[in-house]
């Protein structure tokens, strides 16, 4: 039998922990289904009784709901959609920032086609979803 050399040895090492650096910060499985998803789809804005699930499911195409959370600890949850923009269909992102106890819902970042939107273009754009 075949001993094993120290050159196999430095080799095995360095993989090893790759391979465990991988395992544990690789790229993860969205999280596309828990309670803070639930939350922000049913919420609706106290003058209008228009859930954001409704809102988004009439306006845009291909809805994806996801949630993460950041490195500070907030709870994100973001939406992902082919949206009609001034007339002409977009993908849209457009994230919403949960409290821990759920009691609130504010609009964070909005991307339209990968260009950061400003606050009031999204402010906008929300609005005339839920109308």
């Amino acid at each position: 039998m075949r001993k094993l050399s120290k050159r196999n040895i430095l080799w095995i090492i360095p993989i090893a922990i790759l391979g465990i650096f991988w395992y544990f910060y690789g790229p993860q499985k969205d999280i596309t289904d828990n309670e803070y998803i639930t939350y922000v789809k049913n919420y609706s804005y106290e003058e209008n009784t228009k859930t954001l699930e409704d809102a988004f499911a009439s306006a845009c195409e291909n809805p994806y709901w996801v949630y993460f959370e950041t490195q500070k600890g907030q709870d994100v949850v973001e939406f992902e959609g082919d949206c009609t923009i001034n007339k002409k269909v977009a993908k849209v992102n457009v994230q919403f920032l949960v409290d821990s106890e759920m009691s609130n819902v504010q609009s964070g970042a909005m991307l339209v086609d990968s260009k950061m939107q400003e606050e009031t273009d999204r402010d906008q754009f929300l609005l005339a979803l839920v109308q």
